[in-house]
């Protein structure tokens, strides 16, 4: 029997642990393609050779007014790189400092404080120009543009309303219901009222919904409808990255906030997605550290991703810090309240609640494997969130697993868990 020792990522530091190496199937990771080197050249070579529009120095005219979009603190974005560059092209083409400003996404996340937005796109940034959250609860700061086919009044931000141009930035990554991360979602859900978000992500509930997916998905085109009512008239461009586990550029792509964006998926199937042959009876999984386990909230992806690689009852043993806890008082409530998926489910059905909606993401999982997380998550929070066993350690949790899966099950490993998305090879 060969123990082999493993080291994954948990909140700010790591989590070791041991296993019999004739046991593990597979070791998922991202595929490994050579980072970026040189980030600034990167990203001029990107806005100047764009997807599907002119570059921004035939866009752009001196005195003009821009809005760039940044990413909030639960997703890395590295945008502390790549902003600067940007002022800097800006000034190039005639945009003072004092013209451009950056909206932060915040979609229906909690606002950033100015130490955070510092943090975001860095200091130098920062002092040059103005910042300011994306709040969905302040109904002023919103205009409307009608309501979508599915009836999603769309409600947009005016500090991207009332400017020259909007560029579009962020990482992308797979979306559990919207399909992939990065692209229209910058508008919305990013800059968009609480309604409109309510609205959009009720069609989370479909069938057609789910991850990887854009044709058909209803709550990708309704996000693509919305944005497109924003859109019109008004002159958008789209800078998106794609990272790897260690937060390195693998590749940036910019221009049309659509055909860009498509091209990037492309390379993010590439990227994130693993074949495997089989399911496994228990799954090790880490959502990759902080902030992918800042919280529940953020924590669900992983379990997503997780239970793709894990047969019907078996275990995944999720490494989840979760220093902010659960990340949603309407997701503890919902769970504590209902105490079932299905009555969770059904519920969101009949009335459909932001929280609530993640109260159904991450239980849904558990009616196909039992979760057991290695966690700092209150223990009593944890049990009332209908996880099975919330441990210190993973030799606990994997104690706890053999209950269910017995002492010799065939195991997975997936320490970029929020990342990667394994896929069953068809026979």
């Amino acid at each position: 029997m060969a123990i082999r020792s493993y080291d994954f990522a948990y909140g700010r530091g790591r989590k070791q642990f041991s296993l019999d190496d004739s046991l593990v199937l597979k070791e998922i990771r991202t595929e490994d393609f050579a980072p970026m080197t040189d980030i600034k050249g990167g990203v001029l070579e990107a806005i100047r050779h764009p997807i599907g529009c002119p570059p921004l120095d035939e866009i752009v005219k001196p005195g003009q007014t821009v809005a760039f979009i940044c990413n909030d603190l639960t997703r890395v974005a590295n945008s502390y790189d790549f902003m600067p560059v940007f002022l800097d092209e800006m000034n190039r083409l005639g945009v003072p400092d004092e013209n451009m400003k950056i909206v932060f996404s915040l979609g229906t996340h909690r606002n950033m404080t100015h130490d955070e937005m510092v943090e975001a796109v860095g200091a130098e940034v920062a002092s040059r120009v103005k910042m300011i959250n994306s709040d969905c609860h302040v109904d002023q700061d919103f205009l409307y543009f009608g309501q979508t086919s599915r009836g999603t009044p769309v409600l947009i931000n005016k500090n991207i309303c009332d400017v020259d141009h909007v560029i579009l930035t962020g990482t992308i990554v797979y979306h559990y219901f919207s399909g992939y991360g990065g692209g229209r979602k910058a508008v919305l859900p990013g800059c968009a009222a609480m309604e409109t978000v309510r609205k959009n992500h009720s069609f989370m509930l479909d069938p057609h919904a789910g991850l990887g997916k854009t044709v058909g998905n209803p709550v990708y085109e309704d996000q693509m409808e919305g944005v497109a009512r924003f859109a019109k008239g008004r002159s958008l461009f789209l800078f998106n990255a794609v990272l790897n586990a260690k937060h390195q550029f693998l590749k940036m792509f910019a221009g049309d906030y659509v055909k860009a964006h498509q091209v990037a998926c492309e390379f993010v199937d590439k990227v994130y997605g693993e074949v495997i042959n089989q399911k496994a009876d228990l799954v090790i999984a880490s959502c990759g550290g902080w902030p992918k386990d800042i919280n529940v909230y953020q924590m669900q992806k992983t379990m997503d991703n997780a239970s793709l690689a894990v047969r019907d009852g078996g275990v995944v043993v999720l490494l989840a810090d979760c220093e902010e806890g659960s990340g949603s008082q309407v997701l503890e409530e919902t769970c504590r309240r209902l105490g079932s998926p299905d009555a969770i489910e059904a519920e969101l059905e009949h009335n459909f609640v932001i929280g609530a909606n993640k109260a159904y993401a991450v239980t849904r999982n558990m009616k196909h494997a039992k979760f057991i997380l290695v966690t700092s998550l209150d223990r009593k929070m944890a049990k009332e969130m209908l996880f099975t066993g919330a441990v210190d350690t993973v030799e606990e949790a994997l104690e706890m697993a053999k209950t269910y899966v017995g002492d010799h099950p065939k195991i997975i490993l997936m320490p970029e868990g929020s990342l990667t998305v394994p896929r069953l090879q068809e026979a």
